[in-house]
């Protein structure tokens, strides 16, 4: 996509656009049904302009932290991010950080938490949000237990395990990045895409 595109949608004076182009670039896998969440950083002053953005969908949103005049805010699907925390695999590993016996309303309570403690404590985020953002278990893992490093590919997120299937999902995700942006500089609006 032209820097030019970018600049103009990431610019634009109006707000709704502005927030509309960044969910849509930052987001599409998700909203193309691929991933089961995202995580992203909008301006605070936007932020309230998501209700009207998802306004109706089955799309959920929920405020993680702020500072700065800057909002990190996790996109999911209520049922689908309860199905897949749910799995045995990922229940193992977030009990780890303190989600037992929890709903997910709870546990998005807990995730905001930690993102703060992360925070203050000057580290980047959480080890299980990698979890709550579909990253597969193995990878989460290989990244706790590597401290970040000794990663075998970097993309969407860092690969430690099953190289060929990450690349096969990345590409998915980077077709579904062209198609919704694509879709977005055609007209359509966020439900569209998401329901396309």
């Amino acid at each position: 996509m032209p820097a030019e595109v970018l600049s103009y949608f990431l610019k634009n004076r109006n707000c709704q656009i502005r927030l509309g182009f960044q969910v849509v670039l930052q987001c599409a896998p998700f909203l193309k049904g691929l991933k089961v969440s995202c995580v992203i950083t909008v301006e605070a002053s936007l932020y309230s302009g998501l209700e009207k953005l998802f306004s109706g969908m089955d799309i959920a949103y929920h405020k993680l932290s702020e500072s700065e005049g800057r909002c990190l805010v996790l996109f999911y699907r209520p049922k689908e991010l309860e199905v897949y925390l749910s799995r045995s695999e990922n229940r193992v590993l977030i009990q780890e950080y303190g989600y037992s016996g929890m709903v997910l309303h709870e546990m998005l309570e807990r995730l905001s938490e930690r993102v703060r403690e992360c925070a203050g404590k000057g580290m980047d985020f959480p080890h299980e949000i990698g979890v709550f953002l579909g990253y597969p278990t193995e990878d989460v893992k290989g990244f706790i237990e590597n401290e970040g490093k000794k990663y075998l590919m970097i993309g969407y997120w860092k690969v430690y395990s099953d190289l060929a299937g990450a690349r096969m999902i990345f590409k998915r995700y980077d077709r579904a990045k062209n198609c919704a942006v694509n879709e977005f500089l055609t007209g359509k609006s966020i439900r569209e895409i998401a329901l396309g």
